[in-house]
Protein backbone atom coordinates (compact mmCIF):
# COMPACT_ATOMS: atom_id res chain seq x y z
CA UNK A 1 0.00 0.00 0.00
CA UNK A 2 2.67 2.56 0.78
CA UNK A 3 4.60 1.82 -2.39
CA UNK A 4 1.42 1.87 -4.38
CA UNK A 5 0.21 5.77 -2.80
CA UNK A 6 3.52 7.84 -4.16
CA UNK A 7 3.08 5.87 -7.55
CA UNK A 8 -0.32 7.60 -7.54
CA UNK A 9 0.21 10.57 -5.93
CA UNK A 10 2.74 11.20 -8.59
CA UNK A 11 0.07 10.07 -11.25
CA UNK A 12 -2.03 12.98 -9.88
CA UNK A 13 0.45 15.68 -9.76
CA UNK A 14 1.53 14.78 -13.44
CA UNK A 15 -2.48 14.84 -14.17
CA UNK A 16 -2.33 18.69 -12.30
CA UNK A 17 0.76 20.10 -14.08
CA UNK A 18 -0.73 18.74 -17.77
CA UNK A 19 -3.89 20.66 -16.94
CA UNK A 20 -2.30 23.50 -15.54
CA UNK A 21 -0.15 23.92 -18.61
CA UNK A 22 -2.71 23.66 -21.09
CA UNK A 23 -5.13 25.42 -19.49
CA UNK A 24 -3.79 28.94 -21.26
CA UNK A 25 -4.70 27.60 -24.88
CA UNK A 26 -7.73 25.83 -23.51
CA UNK A 27 -8.93 28.72 -22.60
CA UNK A 28 -7.37 30.97 -25.66
CA UNK A 29 -9.40 28.17 -28.00
CA UNK A 30 -13.11 28.68 -25.94
CA UNK A 31 -12.62 32.78 -25.42
CA UNK A 32 -11.63 33.44 -29.02
CA UNK A 33 -12.68 30.58 -31.54
CA UNK A 34 -15.13 28.24 -29.78
CA UNK A 35 -17.96 30.78 -28.06
CA UNK A 36 -17.48 33.37 -31.47
CA UNK A 37 -18.20 30.88 -33.58
CA UNK A 38 -21.05 29.33 -31.60
CA UNK A 39 -22.72 33.33 -31.01
CA UNK A 40 -21.97 33.70 -35.45
CA UNK A 41 -23.98 29.95 -35.59
CA UNK A 42 -26.77 31.56 -33.40
CA UNK A 43 -27.00 35.09 -35.18
CA UNK A 44 -26.82 33.33 -38.57
CA UNK A 45 -30.07 31.44 -37.95
CA UNK A 46 -32.29 34.36 -37.16
CA UNK A 47 -33.99 36.47 -38.45
CA UNK A 48 -34.83 40.69 -37.55
CA UNK A 49 -38.32 40.75 -37.91
CA UNK A 50 -39.20 44.19 -35.83
CA UNK A 51 -36.96 46.28 -33.71
CA UNK A 52 -34.80 43.98 -31.24
CA UNK A 53 -37.40 41.30 -32.19
CA UNK A 54 -36.07 37.93 -34.15
CA UNK A 55 -37.41 34.58 -34.92
CA UNK A 56 -35.66 31.74 -35.69
CA UNK A 57 -34.62 31.79 -40.16
CA UNK A 58 -32.54 30.73 -42.39
CA UNK A 59 -33.54 33.75 -44.77
CA UNK A 60 -30.04 34.90 -44.63
CA UNK A 61 -28.43 31.55 -46.21
CA UNK A 62 -31.53 31.59 -49.05
CA UNK A 63 -30.30 35.26 -49.63
CA UNK A 64 -26.87 34.04 -50.64
CA UNK A 65 -28.66 31.97 -53.36
CA UNK A 66 -30.54 34.12 -54.73
CA UNK A 67 -28.64 36.53 -55.14
CA UNK A 68 -26.36 36.25 -58.23
CA UNK A 69 -23.79 38.59 -57.07
CA UNK A 70 -23.27 36.76 -54.01
CA UNK A 71 -22.72 33.23 -55.15
CA UNK A 72 -20.51 34.52 -57.68
CA UNK A 73 -18.19 36.54 -55.41
CA UNK A 74 -18.06 33.55 -53.50
CA UNK A 75 -16.95 31.20 -56.04
CA UNK A 76 -14.50 33.89 -57.48
CA UNK A 77 -12.85 33.90 -54.64
CA UNK A 78 -13.00 30.01 -54.33
CA UNK A 79 -11.05 29.53 -57.90
CA UNK A 80 -8.91 32.65 -56.81
CA UNK A 81 -7.79 31.39 -53.74
CA UNK A 82 -6.68 28.02 -55.37
CA UNK A 83 -4.79 29.36 -58.47
CA UNK A 84 -2.83 31.54 -55.54
CA UNK A 85 -2.04 28.23 -53.38
CA UNK A 86 -1.06 26.75 -56.95
CA UNK A 87 1.51 29.64 -57.98
CA UNK A 88 2.87 29.73 -54.30
CA UNK A 89 3.47 26.41 -54.40
CA UNK A 90 5.27 26.40 -58.08
CA UNK A 91 7.55 29.72 -56.40
CA UNK A 92 8.11 28.03 -53.50
CA UNK A 93 9.28 24.33 -54.00
CA UNK A 94 12.21 25.21 -55.96
CA UNK A 95 13.22 27.58 -53.04
CA UNK A 96 12.66 25.31 -50.49
CA UNK A 97 14.43 22.48 -52.66
CA UNK A 98 17.51 25.07 -52.80
CA UNK A 99 17.43 25.75 -49.00
CA UNK A 100 17.02 22.20 -48.04
CA UNK A 101 19.01 20.37 -50.50
CA UNK A 102 21.76 22.54 -52.59
CA UNK A 103 23.53 25.35 -50.16
CA UNK A 104 24.86 24.80 -46.77
CA UNK A 105 26.25 27.07 -44.04
CA UNK A 106 25.59 30.79 -43.85
CA UNK A 107 24.47 30.39 -47.49
CA UNK A 108 21.50 28.35 -46.67
CA UNK A 109 20.62 30.79 -43.52
CA UNK A 110 21.19 33.54 -45.53
CA UNK A 111 18.66 32.39 -48.05
CA UNK A 112 16.09 31.70 -45.28
CA UNK A 113 16.30 34.69 -43.93
CA UNK A 114 15.69 36.41 -46.85
CA UNK A 115 12.44 34.70 -47.03
CA UNK A 116 11.62 35.87 -43.42
CA UNK A 117 12.40 39.57 -43.87
CA UNK A 118 9.51 40.88 -45.52
CA UNK A 119 7.44 39.28 -42.86
CA UNK A 120 9.50 41.85 -40.00
CA UNK A 121 6.77 44.51 -41.21
CA UNK A 122 2.69 44.39 -40.92
CA UNK A 123 0.79 42.95 -44.21
CA UNK A 124 -0.67 46.36 -44.66
CA UNK A 125 3.43 47.68 -45.17
CA UNK A 126 3.83 44.76 -47.60
CA UNK A 127 0.60 45.76 -49.89
CA UNK A 128 1.14 49.38 -49.71
CA UNK A 129 4.74 49.01 -51.13
CA UNK A 130 2.94 46.62 -54.60
CA UNK A 131 0.83 49.74 -54.63
CA UNK A 132 3.59 52.33 -54.74
CA UNK A 133 5.54 50.11 -57.78
CA UNK A 134 2.46 49.20 -59.47
CA UNK A 135 0.17 52.31 -59.82
CA UNK A 136 0.39 54.51 -62.69
CA UNK A 137 2.63 56.75 -61.33
CA UNK A 138 4.91 54.26 -59.76
CA UNK A 139 8.43 52.92 -60.03
CA UNK A 140 7.70 49.50 -62.19
CA UNK A 141 5.47 51.99 -65.07
CA UNK A 142 8.17 54.41 -65.36
CA UNK A 143 10.82 51.53 -65.80
CA UNK A 144 8.83 49.85 -68.26
CA UNK A 145 8.47 53.66 -70.47
CA UNK A 146 12.19 53.97 -69.86
CA UNK A 147 12.93 50.68 -71.26
CA UNK A 148 10.52 51.51 -74.63
CA UNK A 149 8.44 48.75 -73.49
CA UNK A 150 5.36 51.27 -73.12
CA UNK A 151 4.43 54.69 -74.84
CA UNK A 152 2.79 55.64 -71.69
CA UNK A 153 2.77 54.69 -67.80
CA UNK A 154 -0.07 51.98 -67.98
CA UNK A 155 -1.76 51.21 -64.29
CA UNK A 156 -0.89 47.96 -63.01
CA UNK A 157 -3.27 47.81 -60.12
CA UNK A 158 -6.56 46.70 -59.95
CA UNK A 159 -6.51 43.39 -61.95
CA UNK A 160 -6.37 39.72 -60.84
CA UNK A 161 -3.37 39.35 -61.96
CA UNK A 162 -2.19 42.05 -59.48
CA UNK A 163 -4.17 40.43 -56.36
CA UNK A 164 -2.98 36.93 -56.96
CA UNK A 165 0.66 38.70 -56.97
CA UNK A 166 0.30 40.32 -53.63
CA UNK A 167 -1.64 36.94 -52.31
CA UNK A 168 1.41 34.63 -53.09
CA UNK A 169 3.83 37.62 -51.86
CA UNK A 170 2.02 37.82 -48.34
CA UNK A 171 1.36 33.89 -48.37
CA UNK A 172 5.03 32.30 -49.53
CA UNK A 173 6.63 31.93 -46.09
CA UNK A 174 3.95 29.51 -45.17
CA UNK A 175 4.62 27.19 -48.10
CA UNK A 176 8.29 27.26 -47.78
CA UNK A 177 8.87 26.27 -44.03
CA UNK A 178 7.06 23.25 -44.37
CA UNK A 179 8.66 22.20 -47.78
CA UNK A 180 11.87 22.53 -46.17
CA UNK A 181 10.94 20.54 -43.36
CA UNK A 182 9.84 17.67 -45.77
CA UNK A 183 12.79 18.15 -47.79
CA UNK A 184 15.06 18.12 -45.37
CA UNK A 185 14.19 14.48 -44.29
CA UNK A 186 14.81 13.08 -47.44
CA UNK A 187 17.62 11.08 -47.79
CA UNK A 188 20.17 12.22 -50.32
CA UNK A 189 21.33 8.43 -51.07
CA UNK A 190 17.97 7.56 -52.36
CA UNK A 191 18.23 10.44 -55.06
CA UNK A 192 21.89 9.50 -55.72
CA UNK A 193 20.95 5.58 -56.20
CA UNK A 194 17.79 6.45 -58.41
CA UNK A 195 20.49 8.24 -60.89
CA UNK A 196 22.92 5.25 -61.02
CA UNK A 197 20.06 2.72 -62.28
CA UNK A 198 18.92 5.73 -65.13
CA UNK A 199 16.27 7.76 -63.52
CA UNK A 200 16.47 11.39 -64.67
CA UNK A 201 15.45 14.34 -62.90
CA UNK A 202 11.67 14.37 -64.03
CA UNK A 203 11.44 10.88 -62.67
CA UNK A 204 13.07 11.08 -59.53
CA UNK A 205 10.98 14.11 -58.59
CA UNK A 206 7.77 12.62 -60.05
CA UNK A 207 8.71 8.98 -58.08
CA UNK A 208 11.21 9.78 -54.97
CA UNK A 209 10.82 13.54 -54.28
CA UNK A 210 6.97 14.11 -54.50
CA UNK A 211 5.71 11.06 -52.51
CA UNK A 212 8.19 11.85 -49.74
CA UNK A 213 7.72 15.78 -49.71
CA UNK A 214 3.92 14.99 -49.83
CA UNK A 215 2.84 15.83 -46.20
CA UNK A 216 4.61 19.17 -46.63
CA UNK A 217 3.43 20.29 -49.82
CA UNK A 218 -0.35 19.32 -48.78
CA UNK A 219 0.37 20.92 -44.98
CA UNK A 220 1.58 24.41 -47.39
CA UNK A 221 -1.38 24.40 -49.34
CA UNK A 222 -3.99 24.25 -46.48
CA UNK A 223 -2.17 27.22 -44.98
CA UNK A 224 -1.50 29.40 -47.61
CA UNK A 225 -5.67 28.74 -48.89
CA UNK A 226 -6.88 29.81 -45.32
CA UNK A 227 -5.19 32.50 -45.49
CA UNK A 228 -5.60 33.25 -49.12
CA UNK A 229 -9.43 32.55 -48.94
CA UNK A 230 -10.04 34.62 -45.61
CA UNK A 231 -7.89 37.21 -46.83
CA UNK A 232 -9.32 41.10 -46.50
CA UNK A 233 -6.84 43.43 -46.95
CA UNK A 234 -4.74 42.24 -49.59
CA UNK A 235 -7.69 41.93 -52.35
CA UNK A 236 -9.11 45.50 -51.53
CA UNK A 237 -5.85 47.51 -51.87
CA UNK A 238 -4.41 45.87 -54.76
CA UNK A 239 -7.92 44.59 -56.41
CA UNK A 240 -10.07 48.20 -55.53
CA UNK A 241 -13.07 48.23 -56.17
CA UNK A 242 -13.34 45.14 -58.30
CA UNK A 243 -11.28 42.93 -56.29
CA UNK A 244 -14.78 41.22 -55.79
CA UNK A 245 -13.74 39.31 -52.80
CA UNK A 246 -15.93 37.16 -50.43
CA UNK A 247 -14.34 38.89 -47.15
CA UNK A 248 -15.59 42.30 -48.12
CA UNK A 249 -18.92 40.97 -48.68
CA UNK A 250 -18.72 39.96 -45.30
CA UNK A 251 -17.15 42.94 -43.97
CA UNK A 252 -19.89 45.29 -45.72
CA UNK A 253 -22.71 43.23 -43.90
CA UNK A 254 -20.96 43.80 -40.83
CA UNK A 255 -19.82 47.29 -40.62
CA UNK A 256 -21.50 49.11 -43.05
CA UNK A 257 -25.20 48.21 -43.22
CA UNK A 258 -24.60 46.77 -39.22
CA UNK A 259 -26.64 43.60 -40.65
CA UNK A 260 -24.88 40.66 -38.91
CA UNK A 261 -26.89 38.45 -39.32
CA UNK A 262 -25.96 38.36 -43.23
CA UNK A 263 -22.71 38.97 -42.15
CA UNK A 264 -22.96 35.90 -39.56
CA UNK A 265 -24.23 33.78 -42.19
CA UNK A 266 -21.36 34.55 -45.30
CA UNK A 267 -18.92 33.68 -42.66
CA UNK A 268 -20.60 30.27 -42.01
CA UNK A 269 -20.43 30.10 -45.72
CA UNK A 270 -16.83 30.69 -46.17
CA UNK A 271 -15.89 28.14 -43.08
CA UNK A 272 -17.65 25.61 -45.32
CA UNK A 273 -16.41 25.97 -48.49
CA UNK A 274 -12.72 25.98 -46.66
CA UNK A 275 -13.61 23.09 -44.91
CA UNK A 276 -14.88 21.23 -47.89
CA UNK A 277 -11.84 21.65 -50.24
CA UNK A 278 -9.32 21.13 -47.32
CA UNK A 279 -11.64 17.88 -47.00
CA UNK A 280 -11.30 17.38 -50.80
CA UNK A 281 -7.62 17.75 -50.96
CA UNK A 282 -6.69 15.65 -48.32
CA UNK A 283 -8.85 12.71 -49.92
CA UNK A 284 -7.51 13.57 -53.34
CA UNK A 285 -3.64 13.33 -51.63
CA UNK A 286 -4.79 10.09 -49.73
CA UNK A 287 -2.43 12.34 -46.66
CA UNK A 288 -4.02 12.32 -43.23
CA UNK A 289 -4.79 15.68 -41.49
CA UNK A 290 -3.07 14.57 -38.38
CA UNK A 291 0.29 13.81 -40.36
CA UNK A 292 -0.05 16.51 -42.48
CA UNK A 293 -0.49 18.92 -39.81
CA UNK A 294 3.06 17.72 -38.02
CA UNK A 295 4.61 19.08 -40.83
CA UNK A 296 3.08 22.37 -40.72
Amino acid sequence: MSSADPTRQSRHVARLMLMLLLAPALLWLLGLIVLPHVELGMLSMRARVAPRVYEPSLAQFRTFFEEPLYWHTFMRTALMSIVATALTLLMAFPIAWTIAKLVRGHTKSMLFVMCLIPFWVSETVRTLGWMILLRESGVLPALLVWLGVTPAPVELLYHDATILVGLVYTSMLFMVIPLISALESLDDSLIEAAYDLGGNGWSILRQIVIPHAAPGIVAGCIVVFMLTLGNYLTPTLLGGKNSQWFTEQIYTQFITRFNWEQGAAFGFLLLALSTAIVWAGLKLSGQKFGEVMQRS
